[in-house]
């Protein structure tokens, strides 16, 4: 049961668009962009709104790997495990990651709600390998040590917010 504010910010983002079915990805795009997550909570909200059934939103929500279902940290950390990334020792950085923030293969979020560790295909950086990003922002030549360094300085940047 998620809380009535959620409802009151879905309502803020839904007027922002037409009620219509071709508003659903950007509808659920801005919502995510809103929790880090898609609450699945919010699709039969939202498909109502905008007249289609709960089953249509959600196929298209799940659809696109880009939507997550589950709630994520404040600074989302994607490592690339492309070609490059890999030849050039991106499993290493992951492995470190993994480690100085209790996370596996299974589980991807800190209890505290900080740190999301994903991996993914490619970032488009090649030339920068290995390279990670957190939240937008890439970072070239990731090394395990760089890597340690980096979830420092996000600690205290969280601590100074």
């Amino acid at each position: 049961m998620l809380a009535p504010s959620f409802y009151t910010k879905t309502d803020e983002i839904l007027s922002h668009y037409p009620a219509q079915e071709r508003s659903l990805i950007p509808i659920i795009h801005e919502v995510q962009e809103t929790y880090n997550y898609v609450p699945v909570e919010l699709l039969p909200y939202i498909a109502k709104h905008i007249g289609i059934t709960e089953t249509k939103a959600y196929s298209v929500a799940s659809f696109y790997e880009r939507f997550s279902f589950e709630p994520k940290g404040k600074f989302i950390i994607r490592v690339c495990d492309g070609t490059a990334c890999h030849v050039r020792h991106s499993l290493p950085v992951l492995e470190r990651l993994r480690s100085e923030l209790g996370l596996s293969d299974k589980k991807h979020t800190t209890d505290d709600m900080l740190f999301t560790v994903e991996t993914v295909s490619c970032l488009g950086a090649c030339s920068l390998a290995p390279a990670l990003m957190v939240n937008e922002h890439v970072h070239p030549a990731m090394t395990p040590e760089k890597a340690t360094e980096l979830i420092k300085e996000l600690r205290e940047e969280a601590k100074n917010a």
